[in-house]
This record gives C-alpha cells, sequence and structure tokens, in this order.
C-alpha cells in the first residue's frame, strides 16, 4: 500500500545498486553438463531403489517422517539448543577426526596480525581486509548480520565486479577461468580494513526505504527497499561500470554433506527450460575446481560459484583477511596493480615454514572443521502447528527450490557423510529471484537476477546463536515474513500464495521454518 492505494504482490521492490546492469548468465555448454554423472554410480541397483524410496516426497501429513528430526543423518548434533547450537562437530567423526575439527577450530578463530611481527606464525594481515579472523564474519559459525545502529559490517561486505570489455576477459568467464571481473583499482570486493600505514579502500553505505505491502487479509508488512553506495574511497574513482553487490556472511551448517551431495541428484532437478509448467527453471552451476581443473556443479556461495569447501575456504582467505594459502598464493590479497602502496607494503611468509602466510596444513584443518560443523536436531517435528505448516510448504510449490532431502553419495571423501539421509532444503539450483532481489551482478553461472537456493536446515536457531533474524544476501529482511515476501520471479508463485493466506496458516508456515 502506497499513498493509499494497494500495491500487488508481484509488484515488488528493486535492489537500487551504483551502476545497476543487468549481466547476462553464462552459457554452458552441452558438454560441461554432459561430462557430469547423471545417474547415481555410487549405488547398486538395490540400493538405488530404496533411495528412490526414501527422498520421494512427502504426501502425508499427520506426523513426522521417519528420521525427520535428524536433518544432517548420523552426524546430527542433538546438543542442548544455545549459542554454540551450530559449532558442534558431526556426531559421528571418529576420535582422531574430532581433534582434527579442534585444530581446525582453532585456526578458524585465529587472529591474524600486520607484517612484520614477532609472532611469525600469525602475520600476514591484508594488507587490505575485511576481518581479522575466519569466526569475525561467520559469527558463532552462523549468520552476518547488515550494519546496524553502532555494529560493525564485518559479517557483511560490498562485491566487486564488472562487465568483460575485452576477448581476453570474456573468455575467461565463458571458460570460468574465472567467476567474476574484479574493479581495475579496487579488485573484487571493497575492503574497509587496512593495516598502519595504509587506507581502507573506503566503507559501505545503505539507505533503506520502507515499502509496506497489504497482506490478502487485509494486514500490511513493511519492507524495506535498500540502496548501496560507497563514502571515503581512498584510492580515487570505481570503474563506472563496476556494480556493488552486498554479501551477508551465510551460516556453514552441514557444508561437508552439501558436498557429498552426489551430481546426479542436483541435475535431477535442473529444469532449465521449465518444461513442467511448474514456472520453476533451476539451473546447474558450475565452477572450476582448483584441485583438478575439471569443471563441476558449483555448490557454495550466494551465487554458487564455488565448488568445493576448500575452494571457498581459501577464497575467503585471500579477500576477506587478506592471507595467502598454497590454493590462492597471492600474499597482497586483494590488492590490485595499482595500489602501489598497498603491494609495497611486506607480507607474512616464512620461508622457514612455508611458500605462502597460511602454508599446509592450515588450509587442510580449516577447510577440514568447515566440512565438519553438524547441522543441528530438529524440533518439534511431531508439533500439530508445525506438521500443518509443512503441508502448507509442500502446497505452495515451496519445494520446488527448496528441494527437501537427499541421501548422500556412498562415495563421498569423509567416511562421517557417506549414504546419509540429510534434510537441506535446497536444489542448489540458481533462480531467477526476480527484479526485487536482483543485483545486476554476474559470478560464474548465475546473471544479475539469480540467485543459489540457500539450505533452509538451522534456519530457526539465527536468533538463538546470532540474536538477530536478518535473512536474505544483505539481511533487508528483519523477518522470516520479510524474506518470504521479498521472493520474486521463479518464486512469485509461492510467494503470492503465502501473501494470500490466512493468518493462522501463515503462522503455521513460519512455525514449520522455525523449527528447522
Amino acid at each position: 500500500m502506497a499513498n493509499g492505494k494497494r500495491i500487488p504482490h508481484r509488484v515488488l521492490f528493486g535492489c537500487v545498486v551504483a551502476g545497476l546492469v543487468l549481466a547476462s548468465a553464462m552459457p554452458i555448454q552441452a558438454g560441461d553438463l554432459a561430462a557430469l554423472p547423471h545417474t547415481r554410480d555410487d549405488l547398486t541397483g538395490k540400493d538405488r531403489q530404496r533411495v528412490e524410496r526414501t527422498v520421494r516426497p512427502a504426501t502425508s501429513f499427520a506426523a513426522a517422517e521417519q528420521f525427520e528430526r535428524m536433518q544432517g543423518g548420523a552426524g546430527t548434533s542433538t546438543k542442548l539448543v544455545n549459542r554454540d547450537a551450530l559449532s558442534q562437530f558431526s556426531a559421528n567423526l571418529t576420535f582422531e577426526q574430532e581433534e582434527t575439527f579442534k585444530l581446525g577450530n582453532a585456526l578458524f578463530r585465529k587472529l591474524w596480525v600486520s607484517s612484520p611481527s614477532s609472532t611469525q606464525a600469525s602475520d600476514g594481515l591484508g594488507p587490505l581486509f575485511n576481518a581479522r579472523a575466519c569466526q569475525s564474519c561467520h559469527i558463532k559459525d552462523g549468520r552476518g548480520h547488515p550494519p546496524e545502529g553502532a555494529a560493525d559490517a564485518t559479517s557483511m561486505f560490498l562485491r566487486l565486479a564488472r562487465p568483460a570489455s575485452t576477448d581476453e576477459e570474456r573468455h575467461a568467464l565463458e571458460k570460468f577461468l574465472v567467476a567474476s571481473l574484479p574493479d581495475p583499482v579496487y579488485g573484487g570486493q571493497l575492503q574497509d580494513l587496512a593495516v598502519p600505514g595504509l587506507k581502507a579502500e573506503g566503507r559501505m553505505v545503505i539507505e533503506y526505504r520502507e515499502q509496506p505491502v497489504e497482506l490478502g487479509d487485509g494486514s500490511v508488512v513493511s519492507l524495506r527497499k535498500p540502496s548501496y553506495s560507497v563514502a571515503d574511497l581512498g584510492f580515487g574513482p570505481l570503474d563506472p561500470s563496476t556494480t556493488l553487490s552486498p554479501r551477508m556472511t551465510p551460516p556453514m551448517t552441514g557444508m561437508g554433506l552439501i558436498e557429498a551431495i552426489h551430481p546426479a541428484d542436483i541435475l535431477a532437478h535442473a529444469d532449465p527450460e521449465d518444461r513442467d509448467g511448474d514456472g520453476v527453471s533451476g539451473r546447474v552451476a558450475m565452477a572450476r575446481d582448483p584441485a583438478t581443473g575439471k569443471l563441476a556443479i558449483g555448490r557454495f556461495g550466494w551465487k554458487a560459484q564455488n565448488a568445493t569447501v576448500r575452494q571457498q575456504a581459501a577464497g575467503a582467505f585471500a579477500g576477506d583477511i587478506g592471507i595467502s594459502t598454497p590454493d590462492v598464493p597471492d600474499s597482497h590479497g586483494d590488492c590490485t596493480a595499482k595500489q602501489t602502496e598497498c603491494l609495497a607494503l611486506p607480507t607474512g611468509v616464512q620461508a622457514s615454514l612455508g611458500d605462502t602466510e597460511a602454508p599446509d596444513p592450515v588450509l587442510d584443518l580449516v577447510t577440514f572443521y568447515s566440512e565438519n560443523l553438524a547441522v543441528p536436531a530438529r524440533r518439534l517435528v511431531d508439533d500439530a502447528n508445525v506438521l500443518a505448516g509443512k503441508q502448507i510448504f509442500y502446497d505452495l510449490g515451496c519445494t520446488a527450490c527448496h528441494v527437501p532431502k537427499y541421501v548422500t553419495s556412498r562415495q563421498a571423501a569423509t567416511k562421517a557423510h557417506r549414504f546419509q539421509l540429510i534434510w537441506p532444503y535446497s536444489d542448489f539450483l540458481l533462480h531467477d529471484m526476480g527484479e526485487g532481489l536482483a543485483d545486476g551482478q554476474q559470478v560464474g553461472s548465475a546473471d544479475g537476477r539469480e540467485w543459489r537456493t540457500p539450505p533452509l536446515w538451522g534456519i530457526g536457531l539465527t536468533s538463538i546463536v546470532n540474536g538477530h533474524t536478518f535473512f536474505l544476501h544483505d539481511g533487508r529482511a528483519r523477518n522470516l515474513t520479510e524474506a518470504i515476501l521479498w521472493h520474486g520471479g521463479e518464486a512469485e508463485n509461492a510467494r503470492d500464495g503465502f501473501a494470500g493466506l490466512a493468518k493462522s496458516d501463515r503462522d503455521n508456515l513460519l512455525r514449520f521454518l522455525e523449527s528447522l
């Protein structure tokens, strides 16, 4: 409702971003997908039938499904629900693996310092950075937040990217040699912190405008429409074609299990031409696996630009903290050739320890930690209102993108992740989410309107773990109701169905989501 007039549900409001130009998606060649396994090559015929029965969508909502409470399989954490609910290790790790997890946890929490330093093993920060530790962004291993009041921007930053301007750049994008093209001066993300003696790149500025939306029962929900800009630029202007896309850190729940989903099961849900006519046309994201050099399915990141947990971790070390690893060995982090003051500063490489600031086994340990953070057990799975909400979730078509369950591969790298029934509620595909959530930024396979379906497991613990209820890629949604109402594009029908529900039905749907 605006100026006394009702706004149709389909008219939601775009994210205003400096230099917004909607980029086209990178074409995926038929050969790229053909090289991936389209059937479960890890299963016997008997196993395949068993898996197919197990992952069929629910048809009865009178009681919880078998094993539904244990949404992370045998590794599910049943620890007390408190602020550490997302920080437990998978329950089916061996004693030796538990030790490896704890070493990775220590490195995940490690505060890096600028060079030179007497610590040797801890210097190398920056020179430009967004945080001093992984835990600073992934607070309690959970969800980040936008800057609110006096809070800082540590768990949210601006991704910078621009369209290709040369044949060489277009080739690099088309072959997935790079996921995006950085600003020529400021690089791939805006770093708002710097080591002593160096200027920070700038600071993110957010302005919100409230947009009331009237629901079918006459109640009104106010959505906040954000616009983004940058102030106090330290190295001159941004390139005119550079787009700004906010990124709030997502929770790290169950990442190793996500990596253990067989590619065929993700491919099975892709429907880029919408052949079934349901309005949902998820596309597989492709990414180049640095370990093999081959194309693989992108599963991690807001735009599914990373194929593995290790790739995600190495990119965060480099971009967020400015720490080099064997996988991303540039010890000046995101400093560009035009930031000569940055490149002139010392690095934290210690020849006696290795060729990078975080030599092996640092990345190995942080990767193992990230892969084995346990999924928390569901709560209230047999509650009548939760079950009613689950049926509404199905009836609205939410499961077209938020696919409830999978059985992981028998060939998963870690034994604890093999052949587990898991409930992530995601298809891990790219979907056009409409103009309202568009950021205009091409990343890997994703265009300026597409986002990976985020898994929902653990979402109901956001308030307990992180002390807030900000959702979506930029935290614009202040609660789950607002998050649903921001859905557009392929999710428009589901969103409009939610908006038209009676309040009691909306409340039950929210209870179901809060039980995950």
